[in-house]
Formats: structure tokens, sequence, C-alpha cells
């Protein structure tokens, strides 16, 4: 039986990437929502959400970064994948935008930032992550990337149960 390619960041059989990716998402995307409210009100509030929200997106993308890049790593067959690459390329470009906009709020104040490059900037970063979150899909839901389709694939389970289980069905 063929396998699918393996996550080699995962704990007990459960990959790690796909469960710290949502942290980065949602800051750097609530940081583009804050910026517009920002915009909307004028309270300074928002600029400064934006700001804290913006260093947990790259802390958050920067630990997730390290899942995907040892599951890249870890599977030549993840490797020959083009949406892999993609999706690799995608969001380090989407980190390294995330930075440019977290320094350009640090050296010019939170508030002073926000117009306009600091809500452009939050918008590419959007942006980039719905492309790369599509290509995170293709990866799993076309390419089978850390699906374990057999129970044996796991390497989690002994024969026992397995025996056990298909026996009660």
């Amino acid at each position: 039986m063929t396998t699918n390619p393996v996550s080699t960041a995962n704990v007990a059989g459960h990959p790690l990437h796909p469960m710290l990716v949502l942290f980065p998402v949602a800051f750097l995307v609530g940081a583009f929502a804050s910026d517009l409210a920002f915009w909307g009100t004028g309270n300074p509030f928002w600029a400064r959400a934006s700001m804290w929200l913006l260093g947990a997106g790259i802390v958050m993308g920067a630990l997730a970064a390290i899942t995907g890049l040892t599951d890249f790593l870890g599977d030549k067959r993840i490797r020959d994948i083009s949406d892999a690459w993609q999706h690799f390329i995608g969001n380090g470009t989407v980190v390294v935008l995330a930075l440019i906009n977290f320094g350009l709020r640090y050296s010019q104040g939170a508030e002073a930032a926000i117009w306009p490059w600091g809500l452009v900037l939050s918008l590419l970063i959007t942006c980039g992550l719905l492309f790369t979150g599509w290509k995170g899909g293709e990866l799993v839901f076309r390419h089978r990337v850390a699906v374990y389709d057999a129970p044996e694939q796991t390497g989690t389970l002994r024969q026992d149960n397995v025996d056990t289980r298909r026996n009660a069905a």
C-alpha cells in the first residue's frame, strides 16, 4: 500500500503545523480589521491593537513556519508538489510583509503608520494569507499530505487494536 506524504513535525501522529497556523492567520487578519476600525473611527485604541496583533502574528507565524519547514524538508514527496512551494514561498512573503509593517509602526508610531502604508500592507498580508491558506488546503485535500487513509499509516496503533475494530464492525 502506498502511503501519503507525512508530517515530520507531529505529536502522536497529529501534525503541528495545521494546529499552529490558525493563530498567525487570526492575528494578522485581525490586524487588518483593526486597521480598518482605526481608519473609520480615528480611535487610537485600534492602532495599538493592530500593533499588538501584528507582533503576536509574527511570533506565532515563526512557530508555524518552523513546523511547516520541518514538514517541508522532512518528506521529499512534499517538496515535489508545486502547491507546497507556493504555500512555502507565499507564507515566507507574508511574514516578511508583517515584519515590515510592524517595523514601520514601531519607528513611526502606531497611529501615524497606518495610513496609507500600514493599511496597504495589512491588506496585502490578508490577501497573501487567502492564497497560502488555499494552497495549504490543496496540500491536505488534493495531495493528501499528513492524511492517514489507513490506521496502519500512523504507526501508533497496535495491530490487535486494528483487528478488534475490524471484528466489531
